[in-house]
């Protein structure tokens, strides 16, 4: 490798906003960051092979919640985008923010992070810093990364520095943004670490550095696993409850009023997103190694996992009540979204909730501001307008993402059955309402 940047003058780069930052991974977490670090006056080369979000980005074209078209003004040239890593070698930094998807045996397919981390090798930079930011299995940053790094000749704290530094985003989230969502950075070497830290002090307010990548990457999925579990708590509280005969918010809301020591978190139609259904089978996967199986992490993905298939059968109870059966009734499913406001469908229960009630026989249709249609399938669905035609048409109307539009635009007295998985719809309407 030719001359490496030096310390003092790496640090220089940073300070002054000469240096050169790349994104590698334009997604859901990637292009925020890259935003991030335009507006604060570095500039940004972002690296996808996706040419659609390529030319959406040069034509400052928006395709995420977070991201919308005015943040692009006043960056004037400083945040670019390309599908070709050669773009890489004028780099002085560089994040990896490529998705890491389950495979079918819910074990973590890797083959997006070692595609571009081969790629920035083959490109790397003497003194280049490459921070991986993509969520994954403890371990990945230096038994992955690392070796393919090391692949250009060079040596890790010395040649090139390698990082980690997981991504916190909670897409359509406004309280909390990347600049003040505490950031927790490793390095491979103590050098690698703090020239992460210095990198990321620069968006973030408050940095939280750890011995070591895997205590970032555990740290990481620890986090996402907390969501799946106690989730699954609330579902399971939902089950039980309707077996009692109460009401599982009741319950919850109830408890929440306790000042310490609990966290509420409430049931619903089942799990979505890239994170919470995923990310916990990173670590029940990797443990497996270690001889260990990781009981807490598989039941509550079992719990999970059924929930779509519980609305179902709440679905058709509250039309046998009204002596209807699925087969043949008109169902409109509120959402396809996994979370309110977003148009992210990754993972989303309401796909299960809509193939089971097709495969029952049920006529149905969608309503979702932020999503224009999905494939489910090999068939295509478009969304209905929500007005109180598209309600009143319908015999069950089926509440799966609580979306603003519907709460602000309430319609619930135009419908003749609801059965409401988020428990949005006022006691008050006069539809008949089943809840879970």
């Amino acid at each position: 490798m030719s001359e490496v940047l030096s310390t003092a003058a790496f640090d220089e780069r940073i300070a002054t906003r000469e240096a050169k930052i790349g994104i590698v991974g334009l997604g859901y977490a990637g292009l925020p960051l890259a935003m991030a670090f335009a507006e604060a006056g570095f500039d940004v080369t972002g690296v996808d092979l996706s040419a659609e979000r390529v030319l959406a980005i040069r034509e400052h074209r928006s395709y995420l919640v977070d991201v919308p078209a005015q943040r692009y003004r006043g960056l004037d040239a400083r945040l670019q985008a390309t599908t070709d890593y050669a773009a890489v070698s004028e780099l002085d930094a560089l994040t990896i923010c490529v998705p890491t998807p389950l495979s079918k045996t819910r074990s973590p397919d890797l083959s997006y992070i070692v595609s571009a981390a081969e790629s920035v090798a083959a490109n790397l930079r003497p003194g280049q810093l490459v921070v991986l930011q993509s969520t994954t299995y403890p371990g990945t940053t230096e038994e992955i990364v690392l070796p393919i790094l090391q692949q250009s000749g060079g040596e890790v704290g010395s040649d090139f520095f390698l990082g980690y530094a997981p991504e916190r985003v909670d897409p359509g989230n406004k309280q909390w943004t990347i600049r003040n969502t505490p950031k927790l950075v490793a390095g491979v070497t103590p050098e690698c670490r703090r020239r992460t830290e210095l990198l990321y002090r620069e968006i973030v307010d408050t940095i939280v550095p750890t011995s070591s990548p895997m205590v970032a990457e555990t740290a990481k999925v620890h986090e996402n696993t907390f969501r799946a579990v106690n989730i699954a708590l609330a579902n399971e509280l939902a089950l039980m409850c309707d077996r009692l005969g109460i009401s599982a918010w009741e319950v919850i809301e109830a408890a929440a009023t306790k000042p310490f020591a609990f966290l509420p978190h409430f049931p619903g139609p089942g799990l979505g997103g890239d994170c919470i259904p995923i990310v916990p089978h990173y670590l029940a996967w990797r443990l497996r190694e270690y001889g260990y199986s990781a009981q807490l992490i598989e039941a509550a993905h079992e719990i999970n996992a059924r929930m779509p298939l519980y609305v179902v059968q709440k679905v058709a109870d509250a039309l046998n009540e009204v002596s209807r059966p699925i087969k043949g009734s008109r169902i409109l499913l509120l959402g396809m979204a996994y979370k309110a406001d977003v148009h992210d469908t990754r993972e989303s229960p309401s796909f299960e909730v809509m193939r089971q009630l097709l495969q029952r026989g049920g006529e149905i249709v969608f309503c979702d501001p932020w999503v224009p249609w999905v494939e489910l399938d090999d068939a295509r669905h478009e969304t209905l307008e929500w007005n109180a035609d598209t309600v009143s048409s319908a015999d069950c109307l089926v509440v799966l993402t609580p979306h603003r539009e519907f709460l602000e635009r309430p319609l619930w007295d135009s419908a003749q059955l609801i059965v409401d998985t988020r428990n949005i719809v006022p006691p008050e309407t006069s539809a008949r309402v089943t809840r879970i």
